[in-house]
């Protein structure tokens, strides 16, 4: 008769938070429990540790990461005190020095470097939790007190301000320096046995491949595909390059077979993500210089490439060339980094979505000049009818940054001018957040809160109209949508999308009205998972499938479909499975 085993196997939850390169890191984590023999649960309460995967892009993200932090720890404290807490993603990289005095509730701190070896650091934290518990109950160390919002606040202030610069800060340059990309270790053994251990790479040059287990987050319809990490840009408000280190690609052959093994798992739409996509291959090039950041540069580098050499131009073709239907969504691409072969490229590729993700920031080029973004109003100007002419009926996204140090109203109202003229079809704009080690955290010219929130509010007030208009020209339209899956009644009462990413307008009036009823939630090729807007689809539909629908109402920012099959309409009730289109 077989005993069962006398030691249960581990089980770790996550709490993952942040964007879609995140995501995918917390799926190499997962995938790497399992891999470790550890089980993974959704309930807390289950979990012998709890992994809260962090961002640090800005300041409302930071606090929502240290607010899931100190949540976890209470919730710990009060229902499974030897439970262990781990932190790892961005924050561990940015602040691995100031996170373990700031944060004493955690017993590991893990860097991006360090995704793939996540179940060799659960089970030294497990270690660091008992023996802290140990220490807790001889005395030897004060049980934690409960920590109020006051508490919070002053630990986001705190991160950074006494950080020390090391060697890499000091290089104002990021793309031209031997230095910038040499990494070396903080691996902080325990000083005590109630210390946090502390496993994070200054430079992080990891970046996942083909072989490398990962369990998948999100439906299985859809995937993000990473290509690439890092980024080479100087951009003067964003710290990523120092948080994910210098870009580094993936090889081609290595990105096609995990883009097999998600079609044959029934994916129907990859989305292909880095730091910045179109720069993808370019550092595969032998000697190659990372200073080529400005369009001129880089469309000298493009021009100089071997015919078989990696591109971002040759991966869509080889994705493209892969049998079945699906979709092929480009995000994060750097507007100094499109060539006349790119545009050529997803013009020709039937199944690269007509969807352009290209953050501008800002169009003055006082603006551009002070965010070191490489572009001037006029190129970016030229670039977007090159792409619209290049790419019929293309869907363009991008972001603007509005509140950055400097920026006068004169400035703010050539942006305003910019947005009601171009009408981006899709458009999300931050308030800008000044970030420690930076050069924008330098600057003179500070905008107050209050002024940063008022020209956000402005900013998407002129996206608003141009929103209606947009959704309203779709009306009477056929769209080829892939179905996520039935709506529930909060999709249906709010259909909008909250996040720190976006905060758009929505008028309350009728367009509730539209949305009484059974409905499906779809997405056509102008709507990327998570951040942009949904096909709401009367009738009974099958998830992860693509549909014809058309368009017969819309909300701000949503359309309302009904389901087209052999050249007639299916009403609301049918059970009738839908055409699939190409």
């Amino acid at each position: 008769m077989n005993q069962k085993s006398s030691n249960p196997p581990v089980r770790v939850g996550m709490i993952s938070l942040g964007c879609a390169k995140n995501l995918v890191d917390a799926e190499i984590m997962l995938g790497a429990l399992l891999k470790g023999g550890v089980e993974v649960t959704n309930d807390p309460t289950q979990a012998d540790a709890i992994i809260v995967n962090t961002c640090s892009f800005i300041d409302s993200a930071q606090a929502e990461s240290v607010d899931a932090i100190l949540e976890s720890a209470a919730q710990r404290d009060a229902r499974k005190p030897e439970q262990s807490l781990i932190v790892s993603g961005c924050m561990p990289q940015r602040f691995r020095e100031e996170l373990p005095k700031l944060l004493p509730e955690v017993d590991a701190f893990m860097g991006i470097d360090q995704v793939a070896q996540a179940a060799e650091v659960v089970k030294t934290a497990l270690g660091l939790r008992k023996a802290k518990l140990i220490s807790q109950a001889a005395g030897a160390v004060a049980r934690p007190s409960k920590r109020g919002e006051k508490i919070k606040a002053t630990k986001l202030k705190q991160l950074g301000a006494d950080r020390v610069p090391d060697e890499h800060d000091a290089a104002s340059n990021l793309r031209g320096t031997s230095k910038f990309g040499n990494t070396r270790t903080v691996l902080q053994a325990p000083e005590a046995p109630t210390s946090p251990m502390v496993d994070v790479n200054t430079r992080p040059t990891y970046i996942p491949d083909y072989a490398t287990p990962r369990f998948r987050l999100t439906p299985p319809h859809f995937a993000f595909l990473k290509i690439a990490e890092g980024c080479n840009h100087p951009c003067s408000f964003c710290i990523i390059p120092r948080m994910r280190g210098t870009h580094r690609s993936r090889q081609p052959s290595d990105i096609v077979k995990e883009a097999k093994a998600l079609l044959k798992s029934g994916v129907r739409e990859l989305n292909l993500i880095s730091q910045d996509s179109t720069y993808y291959g370019m550092d595969l090039r032998p000697n190659h210089s990372r200073a080529i950041s400005s369009p001129e540069k880089f469309t000298a580098a493009a021009k100089s490439l071997n015919a078989d050499a990696a591109s971002l131009s040759s991966l869509l073709r080889e994705l493209n060339s892969l049998p079945g239907d699906f979709w092929i969504r480009l995000l994060y691409t750097h507007p100094a980094h499109w060539t006349p072969e790119l545009i050529q490229t997803i013009a020709e590729c039937k199944k690269v979505a007509r969807y352009i993700d290209m953050p501008l920031q800002h169009i003055h080029d006082a603006m551009l000049e002070r965010m070191r973004r490489e572009t001037s109003r006029a190129y970016i100007e030229q670039l977007i009818r090159d792409i619209r002419a290049g790419i019929p009926g293309v869907a363009l996204r991008t972001t603007f940054i509005v509140g950055f140090p400097g920026e006068t109203e004169e400035y703010f109202e050539s942006l305003l001018d910019f947005i009601r003229d171009v009408r981006f079809e899709r458009m999300g704009v931050f308030s800008y957040s000044k970030e420690e080690g930076t050069r924008a955290g330098g600057m003179e010219g500070q905008l107050s809160s209050r002024q940063k929130l008022a020209r956000h509010r402005r900013a998407m007030a002129a996206q608003h109209a141009v929103a209606r208009e947009i959704s309203e020209g779709f009306m009477g339209r056929r769209l080829k949508v892939l179905v996520e899956g039935a709506a529930n009644a909060a999709q249906l009462k709010q259909a909008r999308i909250n996040s720190w990413e976006h905060g758009h307008i929505r008028t309350h009036d009728a367009d509730s009205e539209k949305l009484r009823g059974s409905y499906w939630v779809a997405r056509g090729e102008a709507d990327a998972p998570d951040i942009d807007g949904r096909v709401y689809v009367k009738g009974t539909l099958i998830p992860g499938t693509f549909t014809e629908v058309e368009i017969v109402g819309h909300t701000d920012y949503d359309l309302i479909g009904k389901v087209v099959i052999s050249g007639r309409d299916e009403g609301a009730g049918s059970t009738r499975r839908p055409r699939h289109s190409r």
